[in-house]
């Protein structure tokens, strides 16, 4: 947890009893916690007050139902779940043993989904399924079919982000491409199922998507509108949608406004604290079925290596993730894979 903004040094582990979930509340014991850039981010901002006295970082996880707040249908004791913004307005993120979160943000995992999986998702998959549905013409839910006959760009392909945007494109059934910085995330890029990948710095980079898209590409799942700007107006399709949900490499951008207003082009800002409840559950329901699918699965092998630290290194995890540590970052907060405590006994959290 931490008391104050600041760097990782802010992180302290500490012992405290765990809480009972209120109305609408689960209680999840974590066993994975995933790290994003928007993690360290929160933490580190001088800009904003703290939210609240005591803060438990990490939007994301994974885990096990062990208490069930009044109200609450969609979920029971033992039910296996991935959390998402489980310290959005709330100051109970996934970095600790035991969280509590409303029943809305714990989301029951499909059979056989393992918790490095679980962990994963969260904002970087709901992230890419907003960018892939905000087309004018596209479709506003994902399923086998939904983008066949559509190119999909997706820049910075190597990203959690753009790892899941071409997992969720290519199940959707789209013509996938992307751009990376590297032969070695050229490879993972191509282990996600990205069909063409190009690499970056490249003069004739817009020409060489239009040889493979002459008539543009439909949606383009943009980390860095700042650099990208002119290159996306390039190759954008008339009536595509570039959708953005980074600031990577600048704040401000430049952009051609006759290529821009000439070809209907939508620009689509998403974050996903304020995206709204109806986009975060057609999310929920669409991942909820690509998992369903076997089509997001992760480490190296699927294009996503996992970089894994223990609870009490949760400093250390920001800190990789802060540095562009290269796939995911995950925190084993258990070992095991099955079950709850005992029945009847209160469990203490460790809290980071």
């Amino acid at each position: 947890m931490y008391t104050g903004k600041g760097g990782s040094e802010t992180l302290t582990l500490i012992e405290r009893e765990a809480g009972q979930p209120g109305p609408g509340e689960v209680r999840v014991r974590i066993h994975a916690s995933g790290v994003n850039p928007t993690d360290w981010k929160a933490r580190a901002s001088s800009g904003t007050p703290m939210p609240f006295d005591q803060i438990v970082p990490n939007q994301d996880g994974a885990g096990v139902v062990d208490a069930v707040g009044d109200d609450v249908a969609s979920l029971r004791v033992g039910d296996r779940v991935w959390v998402y913004l489980a310290a959005h307005e709330r100051p109970t993120g996934t970095a600790q043993d035991v969280t509590i979160v409303p029943a809305t943000r714990a989301v029951r995992l499909p059979d056989g989904i393992g918790f490095d999986v679980a962990a994963s998702l969260g904002v970087p998959a709901m992230t890419a399924h907003r960018a892939l549905t905000v087309h004018e013409f596209g479709p506003s839910r994902l399923s086998p079919g939904a983008l066949s006959g559509r190119i999909v760009l997706v820049q910075g392909g190597a990203g959690a982000v753009g790892h899941a945007a071409i997992q969720l494109a290519v199940w959707a059934g789209a013509t996938v491409l992307t751009t990376v910085s590297g032969e070695e995330k050229e490879v993972l890029a191509r282990a996600a199922g990205a069909h063409h990948v190009f690499r970056y710095p490249d003069d004739r980079l817009a020409e060489r998507i239009l040889d493979v898209a002459p008539s543009g590409v439909d949606h383009i799942v943009e980390v860095s509108p700042a650099m990208n700007a002119a290159l996306d107006v390039a190759v954008v399709a008339n009536h595509g949608s570039i959708a953005f949900y980074a600031n990577d490499k600048g704040d401000r951008i430049t952009i051609p406004i006759i290529a821009t207003f000439a070809k209907n082009v939508r620009w689509q800002g998403l974050l996903l604290y304020t995206v709204g409840e109806d986009a975060l559950a057609a999310a929920v329901a669409d991942i909820t079925a690509a998992l369903e699918d076997d089509a997001l699965p992760v480490g190296e092998a699927a294009g996503l290596p996992l970089t894994w630290f223990p609870l009490e290194e949760t400093a250390a995890a920001h800190d990789a993730v802060q540095q562009g540590a290269i796939g995911k970052v995950l925190i084993r907060v258990a070992e095991n894979d099955h079950g709850v405590g005992p029945a009847g006994i209160e469990p203490t959290t460790s809290t980071v």
